[in-house]
């Protein structure tokens, strides 16, 4: 599978906001976007007026920048929400809020959404004491979490614990730091989001 390769910083700074894709380093005076809040390259500081589309390619881009999803992959969560019940931007945004490496992140496991795939991809996470190494496994209504493994390992996801304090968890899930174990209590709404963003926008592009 293809990964966007490029530096996470620059990412946060096209968007022009905060997409906390660096763990802890976003919550301190090194962050990229507090120093420098303009735009990355040659043309970064001079203010451009957006057209709709504009607006509409922005937005995307940030969604996919802040889940670390191609362009294929997100796609194809926005073919899969169309063809369901419901507000297509809406039902995105639950698509991509239940991927596991996301619910490792919201439950504080890891600093970000990118270790959060880590610890996922090496074996480390456990979904109703079944072992799942794929951070694109959608977590259903009272699954169980849990994380197991070396000690090493462990060691590092409770320093994540401890560097990111008492974080704000999403009213979705429930979580028990001591023992690692996380659960879900229903899927997520539109008002569990934690970020701003304008998914209409997104819908809007595609439905071009």
């Amino acid at each position: 599978m293809g990964k966007d390769l490029g530096p996470s910083c620059r990412q946060c700074r096209r968007e022009g906001e905060k997409l906390f894709l660096k763990g802890t380093r976003c919550f301190t005076h090194k962050c990229a976007i507090d120093r420098r809040q303009y735009a990355p390259g040659q043309h970064g500081i001079k203010r451009v007026k957006l057209s709709n589309y504009g607006l509409q390619l922005r937005e995307k881009q940030k969604l996919k920048r802040i889940y670390g999803l191609l362009e294929k992959q997100f796609r194809l969560y926005f073919e899969k929400a169309a063809h369901r019940k419901g507000v297509t931007g809406t039902v995105l945004l639950q698509f991509l809020e239940r991927r596991l490496d996301n619910v490792i992140f919201q439950l504080g496991f890891a600093t970000s959404r990118r270790e959060g795939r880590q610890i996922v991809s090496h074996g480390f996470v456990h979904v109703n004491d079944r072992p799942v190494n794929i951070p694109s496994y959608l977590v259903r209504e009272n699954d169980e979490i849990s994380i197991k493994g070396k000690e090493g390992g462990l060691k590092a996801i409770r320093d994540n614990i401890q560097a990111l304090g008492e974080r704000p968890l999403a009213g979705w899930l429930e979580v028990d730091k001591e023992h690692l174990r996380g659960k879900i209590k229903r899927f997520p709404q539109r008002e569990d989001i934690q970020f701003q963003v304008n998914e209409q926008l997104v819908v809007e592009l595609y439905s071009r």
